[in-house]
């Protein structure tokens, strides 16, 4: 028997951060129940201001429906050894990549959340029933931003958007949003050219998440996104390492940041290197820190003055090109940049 429950992002403490992407949703309808905090993550930075310490980072783990039997590899050793890690795996409970990241979670005795395109009480595909109630039982969810069909019937504009087709296909393209914005990074294994995936990483590039693609066989169809977004700014992914280095979560990796150097060859580096030690990596912000105005009063005179070093975007980006040249600082996508360690 399901117990759904509902709520608007806002109430719930691990999904409010919905709230803030651009097409948020109205109601989500969830059967489980949340992660909860956990000390693994309590010196995690966490992504959002309004989110406490002790947040599980999420990564979402997506890809084709039909696999090959090197991506299916790659998804389960990919998801099982985050969710090893405590990282909460999210996906879409589809055939292919997605049942093989939540199956890889539950094998590594993790949480995972599946979002469905369906109604909350519709597990879609059917056969997948199964795994859904397992996610369930092992501490896991099941979210939609759908009702219940017995609710859906009721609302005649709700109920023509899902006898079409073309509104049951926009219910799958639209629950992408919701993969990505519930994620930290968003890992996207395998994909044609046509994909939902793609869909799923375009959506995290425009929610500033790390993105990451699995590089493979320039000649092999089920290749050809994940290649496509490498030369869009996603970062090629071979070592789990990595993601759990971007994210610091790695206690490593933290002694190992404090430990860089943090002088560069001109004023503008060492400014860019110490902006990106303290956590921030959204290039326009570093700018914008970098250009701050302070206002003070002394003696009834206003005096206005930069408080660091004002510079242009044009300075701003010859220092962050000779950064990466220097093997300084890497790309994560969507002008984000973090320090190589």
């Amino acid at each position: 028997m399901m117990e759904i429950n509902s709520c608007v992002p806002e109430d719930e403490e691990f999904l409010a951060r919905l709230s803030t992407i651009a097409v948020k949703p109205k109601m989500l309808y969830y059967w489980g129940k949340m992660p909860e905090r956990d000390t693994r993550f309590l010196e995690a930075t966490p992504r959002y201001c309004f989110e406490v310490p002790g947040r599980p980072k999420t990564v979402a783990v997506v890809g084709a429906r039909k696999n090959t039997e090197y991506g299916k590899e790659q998804a389960y050793r990919i998801a099982f050894e985050l969710a090893k890690q405590g990282v909460v795996i999210v996906s879409g409970l589809a055939f292919g990549i997605d049942s093989v990241a939540h199956r890889a979670a539950l094998d590594a005795g993790g949480v995972t959340l599946a979002v469905l395109g369906t109604p909350i009480d519709q597990i879609y595909p059917a056969s997948h029933t199964g795994l859904a109630e397992e996610i369930v039982r092992k501490g896991g969810a099941i979210i939609s931003e759908y009702p219940k069909w017995s609710e859906i019937k009721e609302d005649e504009k709700l109920l023509q958007f899902f006898q079409s087709k073309s509104g049951r296909k926009a219910s799958f393209l639209a629950r992408n949003r919701l993969i990505s914005g519930l994620a930290d990074a968003v890992v996207i294994v395998e994909a044609d050219l046509r994909s939902g995936s793609l869909n799923t990483a375009h959506h995290a590039f425009d929610q500033s998440n790390l993105v990451y693609a699995v590089p493979g066989d320039v000649g092999r169809k089920s290749s050809r996104g994940c290649n496509r977004l490498l030369g869009r700014g996603a970062v090629a992914l071979t070592e789990v390492e990595d993601i759990l280095l971007d994210l610091g979560i790695d206690g490593k990796k933290q002694r190992k940041e404090k430990e860089v150097s943090l002088i560069g060859d001109t004023e503008v580096e060492t400014l860019i290197l110490k902006e990106l030690v303290e956590g921030v990596k959204d290039g326009e912000e570093i700018l914008s820190r970098m250009n701050q105005i302070d206002e003070t009063e002394v003696n009834g005179v206003r005096r206005i003055e930069m408080s660091k070093v004002g510079i242009s975007v044009s300075e701003f980006a010859v220092a962050v090109f000779d950064l990466q040249m220097k093997g300084r600082i890497k790309s994560l996508g969507s002008n984000r940049w973090m320090l190589v360690t």
